[in-house]
């Protein structure tokens, strides 16, 4: 249940969108929370998980997340015009490659990973653009990433500062300054070691790579199987789903009416 504010300056419609965006990205979504339903098993082995296993799980982590927004960014048409997301499109497809990785096991992660997290990538983006981005913008390609970020409420990023606008600047503190005089990129746009993306990637995986590991011992038990797998990845692309579609609706909000007041006016409203 939310509490809408009185707000002169927002349209009665704009501020449901804000509240909304704002109820999607404190609220954990039906998979998440069926995900968290084998949550103790799940807390136990991510604790127990050797420190060469978490590295290599953040090490993959970032390597997927540089290796898909490269190629999507490459594929994804930036004039398209706007239309609803296919959603449900990208569900499938991250599902069936859960349902291949659960069928095979720990041996096939990897390209599991690789796999969902480009459609996952894929789907955030069809968001971005359905919402009026421009996919060849910095600024866009930055927030599509900051979408692996949001909304963590895990048992296991306590440690974290998981508030949207929070994390937003943390991350944004990230590249500061890395961004001067950067404008629309094209092609080999991941190439050198100074580029803002690469630079963020780093801050960005250590947070997706939470996940990840949940989603690494999860497929790990055996009696999850095909199915597990397949709903493990379900779980992960709708909650993404949700946080991009709220990213983005506050991203319009604030190219409306400047990012102060959709910040006031988030902050402002209460989730109860």
């Amino acid at each position: 249940m939310s509490k809408l504010i009185s707000n002169p300056k927002l349209t009665e419609n704009d501020l449901k969108i804000l509240t909304k965006a704002k109820q999607q990205m404190e609220e954990i979504g039906w998979a998440m929370k069926g995900l968290n339903s084998v949550g103790n098993i799940i807390q136990n082995k991510v604790e127990l998980l050797p420190q060469k296993q978490q590295k290599w799980l953040q090490e993959a982590s970032y390597k997927t997340l540089q290796k898909v927004v490269k190629t999507n960014l490459l594929s994804m048409k930036t004039n398209k015009p706007l239309t609803t997301p296919l959603n449900n499109t990208y569900k499938a497809l991250v599902t069936s490659s859960g349902i291949l990785g659960g069928t095979f096991g720990i041996v096939a992660f990897s390209a599991d990973l690789a796999v969902a997290t480009k459609f996952m990538m894929r789907s955030i983006m069809d968001i971005a653009r359905s919402e009026g981005e421009d996919l060849t913008e910095l600024d866009t390609q930055l927030a599509c990433l900051q979408v692996f970020a949001l909304g963590g409420k895990s048992t296991h990023d306590d440690h974290l500062e998981t508030g949207y606008y929070a994390t937003r600047i943390t991350l944004n503190s990230t590249i500061k300054g890395a961004t001067s005089g950067a404008g629309k990129l094209v092609g080999g746009m991941l190439k050198g070691s100074s580029n803002p993306l690469l630079q963020i990637l780093g801050a960005i995986a250590s947070r997706f790579s939470i996940q990840v590991s949940e989603k690494f011992v999860a497929q790990a038990i055996p009696v999850l199987g095909a199915a597990g797998g397949g709903a493990i990845n379900l779980a992960f692309i709708h909650h993404f789903q949700r946080m991009a579609h709220a990213h983005f609706a506050i991203r319009k909000l604030e190219r409306t009416y400047g990012e102060e007041l959709i910040k006031q006016s988030y902050e402002e409203i209460t989730i109860s």
